[in-house]
């Protein structure tokens, strides 16, 4: 019964539900974790990458997640048969997740005043609101996951380096360290349906005190982690690994 677009909506749906769940405890009101603060939300974010790309991998998808990480390896491989199913798929995936992160902490949408932090809790926003300079951000850290993750799981590499199954584990480090050192400035949505199912499902939702779900904001975490995972691709593509 497992099949690719199964598992990339599987996968997609674990990655949103840790990944938005991390930061709904870390900044609703009378969660247990409350205030723990960025470390926290960067070090669940690489868990929840680990933990979908492994259901992904189980229920019969390649694992990317991603819509840029699709394009990017369509890009490197010069095959796009497979990118517009994966990510409906991934997509959907991402709206199912954050629909179960607001039903685990369904108590505590009421108790939260801050409609930003909501909001926060499904999808990003920048530290400093500025188009281009939030763009950029997002190309680069996205170029870096793509890049660098088609580095680690090259042939080159695993031909004398990691043994099979690591790179799972590698690239959630990747992730983690994308966080830590280039998610200060937009929130590394880096990955377009992390971002735009969340911000569907808290247009849809009936969160209790939400505000407005910031769409003039949505085109930049699309845009910017498409182009980034295409320029990662492409030199993938030109360096042949």
């Amino acid at each position: 019964m497992t099949s690719p677009l199964l598992g990339e909506f599987l996968g997609t749906m674990i990655l949103i539900l840790l990944g938005d769940g991390v930061v709904a405890g870390v900044l609703l009101k009378r969660s247990k974790a409350e205030g723990s603060g960025w470390i926290v939300i960067t070090a669940g974010w690489a868990f929840a990458v680990m933990a979908g790309v492994f259901t992904a991998i189980a229920c019969g998808g390649e694992g990317h997640l991603n819509p840029a990480v699709t394009l990017g390896l369509a890009v490197r491989a010069g095959s796009y048969a497979k990118s517009i199913p994966f990510f409906v798929a991934q997509l959907f995936g991402a709206i199912a997740g954050a629909t179960l992160v607001w039903l685990q902490y369904l108590p505590h949408w009421r108790e939260t005043p801050d409609v930003g932090a909501k909001l926060a809790c499904f999808c990003t926003a920048p530290a400093i609101r500025s188009f281009l300079p939030n763009l950029i951000s997002e190309i680069i850290a996205t170029f870096v996951l793509v890049f660098v993750g088609g580095s680690i799981l090259s042939l080159r590499v695993f031909a004398s380096g990691p043994a099979p199954g690591l790179g799972v584990y590698l690239i959630a480090s990747l992730v983690w360290g994308i966080g830590l050192s280039l998610g200060g400035t937009t929130g590394y949505a880096i990955n377009p349906a992390r971002d735009l199912g969340p911000r569907i499902a808290h247009a849809a939702l009936p969160i209790a005190g939400k505000g407005a779900s910031d769409w003039s904001y949505a085109p930049v975490p699309i845009i910017g982690p498409l182009l980034g995972g295409t320029l990662g691709g492409l030199l993938l593509r030109l360096l042949n690994i």
